[in-house]
């Protein structure tokens, strides 16, 4: 195995492995709100995600951006309730401000939080180069989040048919049932990390 493949696996394991619940969970709760028609919307959003973990990954991997470990582990499960709540506060995202377009521009932000915490792993790596592991640790983090959202796909539209079944509603009313579902537990969990993690 190359060392550029050892870093692609590293990457890949870190987002899939359940010890990174916390960014899994984000991922899930920023799909909660999508259909399979809606596949544009998400993949702006998760692009956005990434920009913004990337971003973050690659300044504070070479120094330029030095971040405490203890905040920035509390911060992650914020960024989940955050989104939980977003998802459970707006109902007609086209009557929002920029007719729901803002979405991406919150990813983003909460991306630079989720990059700083992949970060603290990476750098543990660094022997003497930082551009090969970098590229290579981001691949493997893209490619566990493309095989997270496509796993979150399939659920998310299984818990869409539970529920058109056990309720009869159709269309919008389970979609709705499927994003108060989803954004409950994830805000519960993750509130109950950001206590365990809390750094005050």
């Amino acid at each position: 195995m190359s060392e550029l493949e050892t870093y692609v696996t590293l990457g890949f394991r870190h987002i899939t492995d359940l010890a990174a619940m916390d960014h899994i969970l984000f991922l899930l709760a920023l799909a909660a709100i999508y259909r399979l028609r809606d596949w544009r919307d998400a993949l702006w959003v998760v692009s956005a995600f990434t920009v913004g973990h990337s971003a973050t990954l690659a300044l504070a991997v070479t120094g330029a951006l030095v971040l405490p470990t203890r905040r920035i582990e509390f911060l992650i499960p914020i960024t989940n309730v955050a989104t939980c709540v977003e998802n459970l506060a707006v109902r007609n995202r086209r009557g929002t401000m920029w007719g729901g377009h803002y979405r991406p521009v919150f990813a983003a932000v909460f991306g630079l939080v989720h990059g700083a915490g992949f970060a603290n792993y990476l750098r543990s790596l660094f022997v003497d180069q930082i551009a090969l592991p970098l590229f290579g640790f981001n691949i493997g983090i893209e490619l566990g989040q493309i095989v997270v959202l496509a796993l979150a796909g399939v659920a998310l539209g299984s818990l869409d048919r539970l529920f058109v079944l056990v309720t009869a509603s159709q269309g919008v009313g389970a979609l709705r049932l499927r994003v108060v579902a989803v954004s409950m537990v994830v805000a519960l969990l993750a509130a109950r990390w950001a206590v365990e993690r809390s750094p005050f």
